[in-house]
This record gives structure tokens, C-alpha cells and sequence, in this order.
């Protein structure tokens, strides 16, 4: 039995854009001349595994290559791409979308679905040029790293590793004409409609589409079952009956599902805690003469961009509450860099993105940075790097309200702060005299480990000052 295969460089492996800073340098792939095997199980491998993936900042996408093979059981050239690892120590992702359906054509370089992993959003881009053949997963699921998101029927031998065909048993040669797509794909429906299908045992290359391109239709398999109205008097009833009495389960997905797992490593830590008030009056006033003078409409001035500069100016002196604690060497590591992490809660759950070097912004750039990661926070766009870095967290729940929170650390960070709400009240002075005003409360949660109640206080008194008097916070800022 003889098979010979020739792999291109040029053709196999192209580069991954026209930036050669971010994309995978060309990669030599040997040619595999004519070998004679005794068996079919014999031969080797139809495509090789490689683990390349590069993320292109630019775009927010991953393109991979990594195990895209071809189906040895199929009668043509079928690709299966898997989920690849889109950042160290991530194991799953889950699915939010699909951009593609069964029997569209695909494109290189076209995005085809979009995950959501426990730290970014994630559009996964295709490597190849062919035909979706079957979806293996409906929006929702769980992925695992490795498993097979899509199987492409590859169109163009240019743009593929190697087509094959096995027509005979035996005998399995290299094709560059296109493969007849309807007769791999098979029935074309959605992952939705197959799992109907399964449900009701029914073999769904046997139901008869009447949907475009001959698409296997939910109706066409419930008239194929013969239990079109029981199953929909069911699902209606099932649907009142979860709305107004049954328990409901919710799985925790993307940013929910990595603050469990935070949030548990947080409780092993021995933390303490350590709160101040904080007289605001000049803060107040400062965020008004920001306001009056605004001259970008773009730019909405608030009373954190201040409260995270004086932070900053505060770090300096005190470095070790800008560290991190490594528990295997038992070693601080006193952090450069003061990459600024606030807590942001929004409807696809907390997210915690960074402001990165603010000893070396103004107070403008760090508003507009803010304002930057507040919006793709909003749209779930966050990008690894927006999230990952971070040295100390800002937690504002006086913005939601609440005078002050217990917070857990963000390991491996050792200092996490809680913002209560600026609020009016009376005070005295020295003569008995009342006057009003604007404190706010907050909640510094330490890792004891690293730091002490002394070292807290007394970066909490240096912070409070830079707050409570700007003057000394504009003569040391840089």
C-alpha cells in the first residue's frame, strides 16, 4: 500500500498576519515521500498536532492550529478544530456564540464562534478555507480544552494540510479536487435539533428537511416522531410550571465560575482588617472644578480617578502593600509597577481589570483608562490583559451603596480595598460647634503573612492625607 504525501511550507503554514511581532514565525514541515505499510493501521498520521497559538492584540483573536486533523473515518477531507488553549492555567471555556452554522462557507481567518473563559472573551478564528460540516456544541456549554468545537470540510487543497479520499478500504491517496460536501456533511440541522432527535431515538439522517438547503427543521422531526402536539402541550406546560413553582438551577459561567474558585483560595489566607474614616470635603470640591471645566464631552469626572492616583502616591512609600506573597519559596515580591484593579460588577458578573503603571499617569489619563474598561467591562470585551497584572484592588460598593464591606483578597495580591459611600454628616470642632461634612469609610483586608496592623495603618494614614489634601498630592505627583 503506498501513500505519498507532500506538505508545502508555504502553503501548510502561512503567517498569521502581516505583524511579525505577534504572529508565529514560518514553520518547516518535512516532506513525507512514498513508504509502503503492511496494514491500513500502519500508516502514519494524516495531519500533525502543533501547538500553535498566537493572540493578536490587535483583533482579540486566537488563531489556531493546534490538532487540526483530518477525519480518518470520513470519505473526504475533514478538519476538526478543537478548542486550544487560550491562556495559561485555562482548562475551559464556555461557549457564548456561534458566528457560523452547519453548511456555511467559511473563510481563512473567519471568526467562527466566541468563547468566554474565566478571564476574557474570546473569538475563535478559523485557520482554514472549507464547509461547516457539524456543530459540536450549542451556546452554554462547558469546553474543554482540547475538545472538538466544529468539523470543517476543507474546499481548497491549498489552504488545508492534505485532503484525502477513501473510496476503496485500502487505499488512501492525496485530492486536490474539492470534496462533495453534501454527500460528508450529511443531514444539516443544529446541535439543537440533534439532541431533539437523540431524545426521541429517532435517526435524524432518516427525517426529510424542509428547511433551506434541505435543513432538518425541530417541526420535521416532531412530525417524523408523530408527537408534535404532546411534545408542545408538554413544553408549555413545563414553562408555566418552571416560572411560577419549580426550583430553577443556575449553572455559574465565565467571570462567576473564576470567583468561586478566587474566593476559595481567599479563605485560606489569614486576612485582617483595618478601617478609617476619611474626611471627602476636598475631593468634593476637586471633582466640581474638574466638572465646570471640562472641555471633552467624551470625559465624565468622578471622585475615583483621585482616590486611585493618591493611591498610587501612597504605594510609594509603602511598597510592601503593593506586593505579592509566593507561598512555595516563601518570598515577598515587592511589585514595580502599580497596576490598579477596581472592581466592576456587571450583568455577565465581577470583573476586575487593571489600570497598568498609574505612578507614571495623570489624573486624566487615568479617567480615560477608567472609562475605557468600564465600557468593554459593559460589553464583556475585556481582553486578558486588561485583566490579568494587577497588584491591589479598589472594590467601590458606595457606588452601589453600603458604608463599608469586608472584602476577601484577590490573590495573589495582598491588600484589597473597600470604598464606602461619600456621605454628609455632622461634626465638631474643637469649640463645640457643629458643621457638615462628607466622610466616606474604608476597609482595608490584609494578608497578615505578608503585613502588619502597624505597616497598614500607617499607608492608610499617608493615603487619607494625599485625599484629604490634594495641595500635597499635586506637589509630589510626577
Amino acid at each position: 500500500m503506498i501513500a505519498r504525501r507532500i506538505w508545502r511550507n508555504h502553503q501548510f503554514l502561512r503567517p498569521f498576519s502581516s505583524s511579525s511581532s505577534v504572529c508565529a514565525p514560518p514553520i518547516r514541515v518535512p516532506e513525507y515521500r512514498s513508504q509502503s505499510f503492511s496494514s491500513p493501521t500502519s500508516r502514519p498520521f494524516l495531519a500533525p498536532s502543533l501547538s500553535l497559538m498566537k493572540w493578536c492584540g490587535g483583533s482579540r483573536s486566537w488563531y489556531s492550529n493546534e490538532a487540526m486533523s483530518i477525519d480518518s473515518n470520513a470519505r473526504g477531507g475533514f478538519l476538526d478544530v478543537p478548542l486550544a488553549q487560550t491562556g495559561e492555567g485555562i482548562a475551559e471555556c464556555e461557549l457564548l456564540k456561534w458566528f457560523v452554522k452547519e453548511g456555511d462557507p467559511v473563510e481563512e481567518f473567519q471568526p467562527l464562534c466566541e468563547v468566554q473563559s474565566d478571564k476574557a472573551t474570546i473569538e475563535i478564528t478559523s485557520r482554514f478555507k472549507g464547509k461547516v460540516a457539524l456543530i459540536s456544541h450549542s451556546p452554554g456549554d462547558i469546553i474543554k480544552v482540547g475538545e472538538t468545537l466544529v468539523k470543517l470540510a476543507v474546499e481548497d487543497a491549498n489552504d488545508a494540510p492534505l485532503q484525502v479520499s477513501s473510496d476503496t478500504p485500502g487505499n488512501v491517496e492525496p485530492s486536490g479536487s474539492k470534496p462533495k460536501l453534501d454527500s460528508l456533511v450529511g443531514a444539516l440541522s443544529t446541535p439543537a435539533v440533534r439532541n431533539l432527535a437523540k431524545d426521541l431515538g429517532i435517526d435524524i439522517n432518516l427525517v426529510i428537511g424542509s428547511g433551506k438547503d434541505g435543513r432538518v427543521l425541530k417541526e420535521d422531526v416532531l412530525q417524523f416522531s408523530g408527537q408534535k402536539e404532546n411534545v408542545t402541550a408538554g413544553d408549555s406546560v413545563s414553562t408555566t410550571i418552571a416560572s411560577n413553582f419549580e426550583d430553577q438551577i443556575v449553572p455559574l459561567r465565565g467571570f462567576n465560575r473564576a470567583m468561586v474558585k478566587t474566593m476559595t483560595m481567599a479563605t485560606k489566607v489569614p486576612h485582617f482588617h483595618f478601617v478609617e474614616e476619611i474626611n471627602c470635603d476636598a475631593l468634593v470640591k476637586l471633582k466640581h472644578f474638574f466638572k465646570e471645566n471640562n472641555t471633552d464631552s467624551t470625559v465624565k469626572h468622578t471622585f475615583l480617578p483621585t482616590l486611585i492616583k493618591s493611591l498610587s502616591m501612597a504605594l510609594t512609600k509603602y511598597p510592601f502593600v503593593n506586593g505579592c506573597f509566593n507561598e512555595e519559596s516563601l518570598e515577598i515580591i515587592l511589585k514595580g509597577s502599580h497596576n490598579i484593579g477596581v472592581a466592576m460588577a456587571t450583568e455577565h458578573g465581577l470583573v476586575v481589570p487593571n489600570i497598568k503603571n498609574v505612578q507614571s499617569l495623570s489624573l486624566l489619563e487615568i479617567t480615560k483608562e477608567l472609562l475605557r474598561l468600564q465600557h468593554l467591562a459593559t460589553n464583556n470585551k475585556l481582553s486578558p490583559e486588561d485583566v490579568t497584572g494587577g497588584t491591589i484592588t479598589l472594590s467601590n460598593i458606595g457606588a452601589i451603596g453600603g458604608k463599608f464591606g469586608s472584602p476577601l483578597l484577590n490573590l495573589p495580591e495582598v491588600a484589597i480595598i473597600a470604598l464606602g459611600r461619600i456621605e454628609k454628616v455632622p461634626k465638631f470642632k474643637e469649640d463645640g460647634s457643629v458643621y457638615p461634612a462628607s466622610t466616606m469609610m474604608v476597609n482595608i483586608a490584609a494578608d497578615h503573612r505578608v503585613l502588619d496592623g502597624a505597616t497598614v495603618a500607617r499607608f492608610c494614614c499617608q493615603w487619607k492625607e494625599y485625599i484629604e489634601k490634594p495641595e500635597l498630592l499635586m506637589l509630589q505627583m510626577r
